[in-house]
């Protein structure tokens, strides 16, 4: 069965094409569940804005990357928008400071 952290490193790759960083680092990946014995995944995340532009590309390359997994049979995305983004408490801290966060 696969796991929570191999679910991460999967999406890991997938950037957001307007900052061109990935959106794990960016702390848009809210939550991994991973259910029916690892066959479903539901990924909750959220966007850098309710109208970014590259929305549906973002969650088209994470829910392909989920899908490509090993067992997995059905990946999800659940798109929330609380809590809000914030950068300055959920980017990693490279990418505060790529991002001039300090």
């Amino acid at each position: 069965m696969i796991t929570e952290q191999q679910v991460r490193e999967a999406i890991h790759p997938v950037v957001d094409p307007e900052l061109m960083l990935s959106i794990l680092d960016l702390g848009l990946i809210y939550g991994v569940k991973i259910l029916d014995e690892g066959k479903r995944v539901i990924v909750t995340m959220t966007l850098t804005s309710p109208m970014c532009p590259a929305g549906p590309q973002i969650l088209s390359a994470v829910k392909g990357a989920v899908a490509a997994l090993p067992g997995v049979e059905q990946s999800e995305i659940e798109v929330v928008w609380e809590p809000a983004w914030d950068p300055t408490t959920m980017a990693t801290e490279e990418v505060k400071d790529l991002l001039g966060i300090w």
